[in-house]
Parts: C-alpha cells; structure tokens; sequence
C-alpha cells in the first residue's frame, strides 16, 4: 500500500462554506500550511491540503452535493494556552477552558468559525499510553 507523504492511513476531509476564508483561518489559528491545491473551473477550491505538522487535512469548497461538514479533531501543540489565545484571535469560540487532564494531556477546545471543535493539546507526559 502506498500513502502519499504527509497524508496518513486516515486523512480528515472537511467541506466548508466559504472553503478559502477557512483556509485562511486554519493558517492564522493553527499554523497549518498550505501544500497544495486545485480549483474547480468557477475558481472555488476543490481541494486545498494543509500540512499541521506531520499531518495533512484535506479542504474543499462545500456544495449541494457534498454539504458542509463538521468534524472535531485532536491537535497535538507544544503550548495548548499559547494556540488556544492565538485560535480565538484568530475567530474560533472557546468552548472548554485550557486545564490538566488525567490522561496526561493539558488540553482546551474551541469551535472553528465552520462549526468544527478542536480539542488542543499539548502532552505533558512521554508515557504514550496514559
């Protein structure tokens, strides 16, 4: 099996209303970056991958035939405070305040403006399984 580099077995793939704001979003809030992109003859972003890391998520204009979506995904930082201020200036709505977990992670949540929750987390402990 053959799995591009910097996709994984499961990549999300998120349709969003206003698919090039939320791009832009998902820049200033997370730092992703952008690695590639195709547009569909009407200019709007067919596909758009952004890297978060060592992780791809895939972007695509949402249509009637493929309705926006939402997800929540799990975003691994070195400074969960840090990127939680920096996605709320960004326009995401703090959803759950940054604290300690009991399974080692110091963690906060917010909602993206295309209604997609992030759970942020920064690890606080090298033991991978809790």
């Amino acid at each position: 099996m053959h799995v591009p580099k910097g996709f994984a077995v499961v990549t999300p793939y998120i349709f969003a209303e206003g698919a090039e704001e939320y791009v832009r979003f998902l820049e200033a809030a997370f730092g992703a970056r952008e690695v590639g992109r195709s547009t569909a003859p009407n200019g709007r972003i067919a596909n758009c991958q952004l890297q978060f890391g060592t992780t791809t998520i895939m972007v695509s204009e949402a249509s009637e035939q493929f309705p926006a979506s939402r997800a929540a995904l799990y975003l691994y930082v070195a400074d969960a405070k840090t990127t939680m201020l920096t996605a709320e200036q960004a326009g995401a709505e703090k959803i759950m305040d940054v604290e300690d977990m009991p399974y080692g992670d110091r963690q906060g949540g917010v909602r993206d403006p295309s209604g997609n929750i992030w759970w942020i987390s920064q690890r606080l402990t090298a033991d991978p399984y809790f």
